[in-house]
């Protein structure tokens, strides 16, 4: 399934009780990180539930052209790498559909790299903003040889002789853009460091030390992160089995709470404290979420998520919360329009540069089926009704976004009225066994 096929429109119902056991698929952030720390580590790496949705296999895809060997036997992945400091200049473009970690993380390892090198996307990566990695690619060196308008794609670079180490601190809550400094710096001489004010999600600082890079975080007495990493040390193939993905447990988790006589057990799921807001409000609001079976695995805490159906309540949602839910807005959305009383999100503005500006979209989709709710410029709140009663009917237009697209099919099974999507295909980006997960649960997709 590709995003560039026709659009396939989808409804869903009013649903009986959800029941049974599903296994999440692996997490999409550590999943890209697999394919691209492999792909750079001298020796092989080998990789067990990886993600096999678009966006990830577009990031395999980029490491293939650039030298890394990677094969698929059974149910692992298996990457020769080339070491680091070894890229090769790819002969075409590199063409990451939809995936905008993997472009921005990309865009970070080549960057420092004295090769030329463009990256082009879909019509929805080709709105999104990268100036905010290519502004401290550009301190270190990088030459941006060509971009679309605003610093988007398609954009071309090409790397220094010798890229300059610097100290740069984010100016916004965000992991790609940190991660992608920190990746420029394993090409770069010296010590680069990045300035965190506001924790986001440490897959690529605790993968990285994992692959054997020289890396160091302190946490000063403000609760600011400095992430310290030296340059050109060799990194070497892992063993790495991936936790499920947080993100994409939210879909059945929400459905399960809002469909009456409900009980679900979801199994690893990533429990990484800096993925964890969605979780965390759910259970404020009164959700019946018990962790069972809680574990480490591969340096990462997992546990199974047993949720039944709840009567939801209204809360605040402080914008210090927002890092560790980003990507999970839409779907707490859907959560408060059945929750008694009123939701307020704070701290949304990286809504506005997701896929697509995921804050209007997710307002408008409310609008349309019923829900009342208003958006502000980095906040929304919602008004729930409790049952469903009088809401659905809409049709959703999903802007190319897998997670609008989505969230709003979790809406349709515990609404009055059915809801629809425009397009469902671009679900493949990031959970392409959802339908099939969601539907042997007893939810009705169609």
């Amino acid at each position: 399934m590709s995003h560039e096929n026709a659009a396939r429109p989808a409804t869903a119902r009013r649903s009986s009780g959800l029941s049974g056991t599903v296994r999440m698929p692996g997490d999409k952030s550590i999943s890209h990180r697999s394919f691209m720390f492999g792909g750079l580590a001298s020796g092989q790496t080998r990789i067990t539930g990886l993600l096999e949705g678009e966006d990830v296999l577009r990031t395999g895809e980029a490491m293939k052209a650039m030298g890394a060997v990677i094969t698929k036997s059974g149910d692992e992945w298996i990457i020769d790498g080339v070491g680091n400091g070894c890229l090769l200049q790819p002969e075409a473009p590199l063409d990451f559909g939809n995936a905008g970690t993997g472009s921005r993380l990309t865009m970070g390892l080549v960057g420092t790299y004295e090769m030329e090198t463009t990256f082009i996307g879909d019509a929805s990566l080709s709105k999104r903003p990268m100036g905010r990695v290519l502004d401290p690619l550009r301190e270190m060196g990088v030459q941006v040889v060509s971009a679309a308008s605003g610093d988007r794609m398609p954009i071309t670079l090409r790397g220094p002789n010798q890229a300059a180490p610097i100290r740069y601190r984010v100016p916004m809550a965000s992991a790609q853009v940190k991660s992608a400094v920190l990746l420029a710096g394993l090409n770069t001489p010296g010590v680069t460091t990045v300035i965190e004010p506001v924790m986001t999600r440490d897959h690529t600082e605790k993968m990285l030390k994992g692959f054997g890079a020289n890396l160091e975080v302190e946490t000063d007495a403000d609760g600011v992160r400095h992430i310290r990493i030296q340059g050109q040390t060799p990194l070497k193939g892992q063993v790495i089995a991936v936790p499920g993905d947080p993100s994409s447990a939210g879909f059945p988790l929400v459905a399960a709470l809002i469909v009456p006589g409900s009980d679900v057990t979801i199994e690893n799921v990533l429990m990484n404290p800096t993925r964890t807001g969605l979780v965390t409000t759910l259970i404020e609001m009164g959700g019946s979420i018990e962790l069972v079976n809680q574990r480490t695995a591969g340096g990462e805490d997992v546990a199974d998520l047993r949720v039944r159906s709840s009567e939801l309540r209204g809360v605040v949602v402080p914008a210090e919360r927002a890092p560790s839910m980003i990507d999970e807005y839409p779907v707490l959305a859907v959560a408060a329009s059945f929750a008694e009383g009123r939701t307020l999100m704070q701290g949304l503005e990286e809504l506005r540069v997701k896929e697509s500006d995921r804050l209007a979209a997710v307002a408008a989709g409310l609008k349309a089926n019923g829900v009342e709710c208003d958006e502000g410029e980095a906040s929304l709140a919602v008004r729930g009704v409790p049952g469903g009663k009088g809401l659905g009917g809409g049709t959703v237009a999903t802007h190319l976004d897998h997670r609008i697209a989505m969230s709003f099919l979790v809406m349709g099974l515990a609404s009055q009225q059915p809801v629809s999507v425009d397009d469902a295909t671009m679900i493949a980006t990031s959970f392409p066994e959802f339908m099939d997960l969601m539907t042997g649960l007893g939810a009705e997709i169609g």
